[in-house]
């Protein structure tokens, strides 16, 4: 059984950043890829960031690219997601999961609780 805890969220404004941790249980880097999802209000679930786990690969979603980046801190057992130049479309509950490091979220098996993200204009 994985577990998975998010923090580090809250409220920015446009242009801010912040860093959302992910800690896991036990060796999950090493059996799994990560990935970030988001769900904003009234919307679908989608992709973010993921990285495989070798640690090598990583991948992001257009809208995210050159602004957010995902890293493990193999040590800490904590993923990450630094966050920068928010945007106010940023805004979502932001969620951690492991899985198979792909894109697509039914790849994953095991999810957080979410961290609310908001970002103000």
């Amino acid at each position: 059984q994985v577990e998975l805890i998010e923090s580090g969220g809250g409220l920015v404004q446009a242009g801010g950043s912040l860093r959302l941790s992910c800690a896991a249980s036990g060796r999950t880097f090493s059996r799994y890829g990560m990935g970030w999802f988001r769900q904003a209000s009234g919307k679908e679930r989608e992709f973010v960031a993921a990285i495989r786990s070798s640690g090598r690969s990583t991948f992001y979603a257009d809208s995210v690219k050159g602004r957010f980046t995902i890293s493990v801190d193999i040590a800490k057992n904590t993923l990450y997601l630094q966050m920068n130049s928010l945007k106010p479309e940023d805004t979502a509950v932001y969620y951690c999961a492991a899985g198979s490091g792909t894109t697509w979220r039914y790849d994953y098996q095991y999810w957080g609780q979410g961290t609310q993200v908001t970002v103000s204009s």
